[in-house]
């Protein structure tokens, strides 16, 4: 197998990578054929898997608008993946060009892309992390230089969450993370889950099984339990609910869009 010029030295190319599935999903292309193949697979069981990302996409866009809205400039974006169109520091900047942005992923690809993608851009950095490690991550020169952690912070939290399995305590990664966050800050999730998916759970359980193959669980949780993950703050309205539904630019008529987008739940809260 070929070595794209833009693949990192040192990574296995012939091993399927959450992230870079992701970016196929989105039309990206910094993928390898390994993850094209991991993810048309996921899509004979599951054929919206891409409108469930352009959906969450989307509600990280808002989230992120919302968040400057209420007057917070800082971001912190844990499994960020690989940057593509309308990433958080393009919106966050957008609407603040003091906002400051710091991404956090595991993949070698996503950080390498992203140093490129954010070169010359001084209020934007990735740093190599694992939501797992939290204490790693706020000690990071990257985060830690960057963001005030005395000052309200919006910390992202968009479709991570459900590759962190059970065992791996990610209650307890979101807990760290919370108690190092001003009053004032917001947590952004967006989590997959059965409920809401136009399957059903044994249909959806091929794509799911897909993951568990190439040892990257996807770990689909209820709307209950992906609300306890928001202990200790207060929901911003509408609460947890599917993506599409959370403060749409536009009304949304469930009927008319695609009921792939409307799988899994999206939702902010804010820390007292």
């Amino acid at each position: 197998m070929e070595r794209p010029a833009w693949a990192p030295q040192g990574i296995d190319i012939s091993v399927p990578s959450v992230s870079r599935m992701y970016d196929f999903y989105l039309g990206g292309s910094h993928n390898f054929e390994v993850d094209r193949e991991a993810a048309r697979k996921a899509m004979e069981f599951m054929p919206g898997l891409p409108k469930i990302m352009q959906a969450n996409r989307a509600f990280m866009r808002r989230a992120v608008r919302h968040a400057v809205s209420e007057g917070i400039t800082q971001f912190l974006d844990i499994g960020s993946g690989i940057p593509t169109f309308g990433n958080v520091h393009e919106v966050a900047q957008a609407a603040d060009p003091e906002a400051r942005v710091a991404y956090v992923d595991h993949d070698s690809v996503a950080v390498a892309h992203s140093q490129a993608v954010l070169e010359g851009n001084d209020r934007a950095v990735i740093a190599t992390g694992d939501l797992r490690r939290p204490q790693e991550i706020l000690k990071s020169p990257e985060v830690s230089e960057l963001l005030d952690l005395e000052r309200p912070v919006a910390l992202l939290l968009v479709a991570v969450l459900h590759f962190i399995e059970d065992a791996d305590e990610p209650q307890a990664a979101v807990t760290k993370l919370s108690e190092s966050l001003a009053p004032g800050s917001l947590l952004v999730i967006t989590h997959a889950s059965y409920e809401g998916i136009p399957l059903t759970q044994e249909e959806a359980g091929g794509a799911v099984g897909v993951y568990r193959n190439i040892r990257n669980p996807l770990i689909m949780r209820s709307r209950d339990e992906v609300s306890r993950f928001f202990d200790g703050y207060e929901m911003v309205e509408p609460g947890l609910v599917a993506m599409p539904n959370w403060r749409p630019d536009s009304p949304v008529v469930q009927e008319q869009e695609d009921p792939y987008a409307f799988s899994g739940f999206g939702g902010v809260g804010r820390k007292a």
